[in-house]
């Protein structure tokens, strides 16, 4: 060959797959974003008429939804930003870095309110009596909660979205708080006289969640800042397309970061010792374009050629 051989381009359907992973995050917020604000309107006429704290934790909970989808929105889009001179692999971790700083609010917001609730349980009188109908209120939010996720989640399944489907676990769990929230008055429904008490338990239960799905959000985005190890799933990904390769006798060493929509991978594969540098280089390219194609989200892949010898590993 006398002049350096073109790089394998890669078929339209890795773009497209990339661009309508973004368009289903979108989609998905722009629903959840109009659903909530409906829930937070309801629940609120439901504090102006009945004062109920669990209620309020709810609302308060939904509206907290409804900024970090806002803010994750424009993460995504920052994420999507292609690699450029001083981002040589691109800016997809301002999808985790985003969800670590929401993580955190979630958890300082959570601390407060129950700090809140926990002295009104105390300090307020009994003289104040929960509507033995107020379950209501949570009950419709937590309704259209699980409608949605259902919803989500099929989309989710077919399209196999994990990004979708991790936002569909997201309406699970304002459910739950929802369920708490109903728990909480329809107990104090049954129990007039502790009505005040029983309602600030069910806002301090709400309060206890929203710390701990704090947590657990920023310490799975933490990890993802920090290159934590993904899942056995990915590299068997890797490993299976860059065996398909004609010429791949073997794989060593795989790594694989992952940070928002992007992934980088890193690999060697074993080659036949006598080819010549220039096929060699040829199958690296097929093994790079091979990766892309089993999954699109992987921004650039590293390859270096190993000779393969029988039984060294």
């Amino acid at each position: 060959m006398s002049k350096f051989p073109k790089p394998v381009s890669l078929p339209t359907d890795v773009y497209v797959t990339r661009e309508k992973r973004h368009k289903q995050i979108v989609d998905s917020a722009k629903l959840g974003i109009k659903i909530r604000l409906a829930i937070i309107i309801f629940e609120l006429i439901g504090v102006a008429l009945i004062q109920s704290s669990s209620l309020f934790l709810d609302a308060i909970a939904s509206l907290m939804d409804v900024i970090s989808t806002l803010f994750l929105v424009v993460c995504v889009k920052l994420a999507q930003r292609p690699p450029d001179q001083d981002h040589p692999f691109g800016h997809g971790r301002y999808e985790p870095l985003g969800g670590l700083l929401l993580g955190l609010l979630l958890v300082v917001i959570g601390g407060v309110m129950f700090v809140q609730q926990l002295f009104g349980t105390f300090q307020e009188g009994g003289e104040r009596f929960i509507h033995p109908l107020a379950w209501i209120f949570p009950v419709v939010a937590m309704v259209l909660l699980e409608v949605c996720y259902r919803l989500v989640m099929r989309t989710a399944k077919k399209q196999h979205s994990p990004a979708l489907a991790a936002d569909a676990i997201h309406y699970r769990i304002d459910g739950l708080t929802s369920l708490f929230a109903t728990i909480a008055l329809v107990v104090a429904a049954y129990f007039p006289s502790w009505s005040v008490a029983i309602d600030h338990t069910g806002a301090l239960l709400i309060s206890v969640f929203m710390i701990i799905i704090g947590l657990f959000a920023s310490r799975e985005n933490f990890h993802q800042l920090m290159d934590r190890v993904p899942d056995t799933e990915f590299f068997e990904r890797v490993k299976k397309a860059a065996l398909q390769v004609k010429g791949v006798l073997g794989t060593e060493k795989i790594r694989i970061q992952l940070y928002g929509p992007d992934a980088h991978v890193d690999i060697d594969v074993e080659v036949n010792p006598s080819m010549s540098v220039n096929i060699a280089h040829q199958i690296s390219q097929q093994v790079r374009a091979s990766i892309q194609k089993a999954w699109p989200a992987v921004r650039d892949v590293t390859v270096h050629i190993e000779p393969y010898y029988a039984g060294d590993h």
